[in-house]
């Protein structure tokens, strides 16, 4: 065996090394504890990914979301958000283009056929003001219903009865279950004294 620190030939029933003192012991025990080379999994790379079921994919997405917080209500608010963002930016991408379409059909150098195309071309803005329309309506109605039905599944989750395979939660503490002593702790040592001192 050689030393790790200094390099040199030691008798592998030696414990400490000649030249440097080293505890070879404890290298030895940490070559042999070495774990096995481990197989490759193939189930844990983007090819497994690309191959899962539709179903494991939401499954995943799903976990993922709950892992980093984010909830259905989170997901409607950002999907409302995103709505009036999208259409107020559709709302500016059709003025521009309008102004900026007149702009060039008023400065006369345009024929009348090109004019004609020109004087409508704001009406691609209106595409983005659509979409985030949608987006409201969306997020407004839709996952709304959805963020209810996620409540009455988690609501249901937790109130699963005995003898189902979930296990039952346990209640809040309440006071009122014990049931009441007939006696004090300190009544036998009261009777104890009185009847100490009539003697």
């Amino acid at each position: 065996m050689f030393c790790p620190r200094c390099g040199s030939t030691q008798d592998d029933q030696l414990k400490f090394c000649k030249s440097c003192g080293a505890n070879l012991f404890a290298v030895r025990q940490v070559v042999d504890a070495r774990d096995a080379e481990k197989k490759f999994d193939w189930s844990n790379t983007w090819l497994a990914d690309m191959f899962m079921s539709g179903e494991e994919a939401v499954r995943r997405q799903m976990e993922m979301e709950r892992q980093q917080g984010i909830t259905p209500e989170v997901k409607r608010y950002n999907e409302i958000k995103a709505g009036v963002i999208t259409g107020f930016a559709g709302i500016g991408v059709s003025l521009l283009l309008f102004v900026l379409m007149e702009g060039i059909v008023r400065g006369g150098n345009v024929s009348a056929a090109a004019a004609e195309i020109l004087s409508r071309i704001w009406v691609a803005g209106l595409i983005p003001v659509f979409v985030g329309i949608a987006l409201i309506v969306n997020g407004m109605f839709v996952s709304k219903k959805q963020v209810e039905l996620t409540r009455r599944n988690l609501h249901r989750d937790s109130s699963i009865g005995p003898g189902e395979t979930e296990p039952q939660l346990l209640g809040s503490a309440d006071t009122t279950e014990f049931i009441p002593s007939n006696y004090s702790v300190t009544e036998g040592t009261t009777k104890h004294l009185r009847s100490s001192g009539q003697k």
